[in-house]
Formats: structure tokens, sequence, C-alpha cells
């Protein structure tokens, strides 16, 4: 059986909403805790924040949780991070933290979908739009490592198109909540 890793990827600074959004209420509850709750049951998560509120739902919610203390070097090192605590992963789904509406029920698709082709990467779309979550096989793992700066796994997928494979959902499941809600 392969060995499915899950990185949910809070640590951001939110400098487009102005403060820390990931615990901003949104429809009664956190949005960060929104994002928690799409892990499928059983999967092994780690979520990798600079916030230590995020941290501590993770840890009630029986998700490692990694400290990413210097967030100011963007989004490759909340990935490092998270691959550092899955290394011994067949493969790595990163979810972005502040998307509300992502279902739990798609991002399994996404690991069934994986695991029929486990040489690819999953990519969900809408629309024909690339989106998050995305899950990569362990042979990109050392190109998502080698990442700098404010730099993603947009990267990788852009240098392996024939790789990507994408899942089909609802647009407003991959729309992330940058600006203050109303």
């Amino acid at each position: 059986m392969m060995r499915i890793g899950c990185v949910v990827m809070a640590a951001g600074n939110s400098r487009r909403f102005g403060g820390n959004k990931l615990l901003a209420d949104w429809q009664g509850r956190p949005l960060a805790a929104w994002a928690l709750d799409a892990v499928p049951a059983g999967t092994a998560a780690v979520v990798v924040s600079q916030y230590p509120a995020v941290l501590e739902m993770a840890r009630q919610r029986g998700f490692a949780a990694v400290e990413n203390d210097r967030p100011e070097e963007g989004v490759s090192r909340t990935i490092r991070l998270g691959l550092e605590a899955l290394s011994e992963s067949d493969g790595a789904l990163f979810l972005v933290a502040d998307q509300p509406r992502l279902r739990r029920e798609t991002v399994e698709a996404a690991i069934r979908l994986w695991q029929d082709h486990p040489d690819q990467i999953v990519q969900v779309t809408a629309g024909g739009r690339r989106g998050n979550p995305c899950l990569f096989p362990a042979r990109f793992f050392p190109e998502l490592l080698a990442l700098t700066g404010d730099v993603g796994g947009s990267r990788v997928i852009r240098r392996h198109p024939e790789s990507v494979l994408g899942l089909e959902t609802a647009a407003e499941e991959l729309e992330d909540m940058d600006l203050p809600w109303a």
C-alpha cells in the first residue's frame, strides 16, 4: 500500500487580508479549521504554520505540527518543512489553508486518482483552471525541496506538463480567501 502524506500549508503572512486570516471567523469557525477538516481520515498529515494557534488546532486533530519560524523565506520553506516531516511517503498532497469550500470528498477523489496513476502529479482543477490541492509522487520531491523563495509546486508542474492529471471540481472549491469578507 502506498503511503500518502498531506502537507497543510498555513504559514503565509496574509498581506492582502491585513492580518492573520487563518484565525478569522468564516461561517462560525476559524478559516484554518475548514482546511484541516478536508484532510481525509487516516492520512498522515503535517501542518506547517507560523501561528501557534493554528499549530495547536493541528495537534488537537492528531496532526503533526511544524513551526515555520522563517515565513519570510516564502512558500518554498513551507514545502520543504512539510516534505521533511513526510520523508517516508510515496506521495505528498499539498493543501492550502485558505480554501474553506474545499470538500473532503474532492481531496479523497484526488488521492484515488493518484493511487490509480502513482507516477503522475494530480492537480485539482475547475473549468480548466489549475489550483490546489496537488499531489506529487516522491519522484518529484527533490525538485520540490530545491525550490527557493516565494515559489511553490506550480514551478515543478510547469516543468512537467506531461506528468499532470487534472481532477475537475466546482470552481468555488478552489476559491481562496485573500481579502476580508463581510
